[in-house]
């Protein structure tokens, strides 16, 4: 007798982001910086000490401490996670009862709604209208209709790069019982956080990343702030050493860089403005078919019928951005000055080669 797999996992695909070599990478709103030298000289000193036989400090005190210095909060409500992706897992399922209402806001990350089809929930999604943004009104409305257990988005949103401001994420938690959990991956890059105050409710969740503004992808460390009660919580019900010794190290090295930190989000900021700058008057040249809002994260989110045939062709030329088929959309994250002056030669080209060459 054969072992057959549950069904909710049996028809499932791993995940598979773009994989190759491409000389520009702008696919997965990563910083296109890496450390500098002395930080790198740093880490190496790191490793050296390190007591590789040894487990690692199951509750991240250093990591939490630097962390928390950073954004001048209080550590005692920080709970640290192997990226936010154990933490959204966490979220969904030991967070939950089983058939547990959630509600999300949609187009969004798409791992909120997997984890908790995952963990055996229902999920309600709130269409977000042409504009890309939430109405906080609706959301509202529908989390008390449904009288649904947690509502999750990530604000600013991914894919979008549009968001909801502070004063609206503070309605939405006052004026209902769900659990709130906002995602601030992307808040570094706008002025409008409630990371705060994350310890002024009992039901507000705020999570945050080291992979975007800090460039620690590949640490892969996530952060959850909240009040002490759910704090208790999280710490409670995460794995005991979910948080590897290396990781912790590094990230307490490099969120004690804040001058760091501070220029190159900066830097960030500015070349994502002039990314969309320059694909705004792309379109206005060219009188091209594309729907473009100015974002208020590090990537510029683009509709278009011709989504689909830019994308083949930036591959083609070693170039790589996120692909939305369902959407036909492109989220191109910003690079250097040098990598979007490349990415908008090319479009460009693409533009004059396929496009206007068609139509004559």
């Amino acid at each position: 007798m054969s072992y057959e797999l549950c069904e909710k996992v049996s028809e499932l695909e791993p995940y598979e982001p773009i994989t190759g070599n491409y000389r520009i990478r702008l696919d997965a709103n990563e910083s296109f910086y890496s450390m500098p030298e002395n930080i790198k000289r740093e880490i190496k000193n790191i490793i050296d000490e390190l007591d590789f036989n040894r487990y690692p400090d199951p509750m991240a005190k250093k990591l939490i401490d630097a962390f928390s210095a950073y954004y001048g909060i209080d550590p005692d409500n920080v709970t640290a996670s192997n990226g936010s992706d154990e933490m959204l897992y966490l979220l969904s399922s030991a967070m939950l009862k089983r058939n547990s209402t959630v509600i999300v806001a949609e187009p969004d990350f798409s791992m909120y709604r997997f984890y908790s089809f995952l963990s055996e929930n229902t999920v309600f999604a709130l269409d977000k209208p042409d504009s890309l943004k939430i109405d906080v009104d609706e959301l509202i409305k529908l989390v008390n209709d449904k009288n649904a257990d947690m509502v999750i988005f990530s604000n600013p949103c991914n894919p979008t790069g549009q968001g909801i401001t502070a004063d609206d994420a503070r309605r939405l938690v006052k004026s209902v019982k769900a659990l709130v959990v906002l995602d601030e991956a992307y808040m570094d890059f706008w002025d409008q956080p409630i990371l705060k105050e994350a310890a002024d409710y009992d039901n507000l969740i705020v999570l945050k990343t080291a992979s975007k503004a800090v460039g620690s992808a590949a640490l892969r460390l996530g952060f959850a702030v909240c009040g002490r009660k759910l704090t208790k919580a999280l710490r409670a019900i995460k794995s005991p050493y979910n948080v590897n010794s290396l990781s912790q190290a590094i990230g307490t090295c490099i969120y004690s860089h804040k001058d760091m930190l501070d220029e190159r989000r900066d830097t960030i900021i500015r070349n994502t403005k002039q990314l969309y700058n320059e694909l705004l008057a792309l379109k206005q040249n060219y009188k091209l078919p594309f729907d473009i809002h100015e974002p208020c994260a590090n990537f510029v989110f683009v509709r278009t019928e011709l989504a689909k045939d830019i994308f083949e062709y930036l591959l083609s030329n070693g170039i790589a951005v996120r692909y939305f088929g369902s959407a036909s959309a492109l989220r191109i994250t910003a690079g250097s000055e040098e990598e979007n002056s490349e990415l908008m030669k090319f479009i460009e080209r693409y533009i004059i080669e396929k496009y206007i060459s068609a139509d004559n």
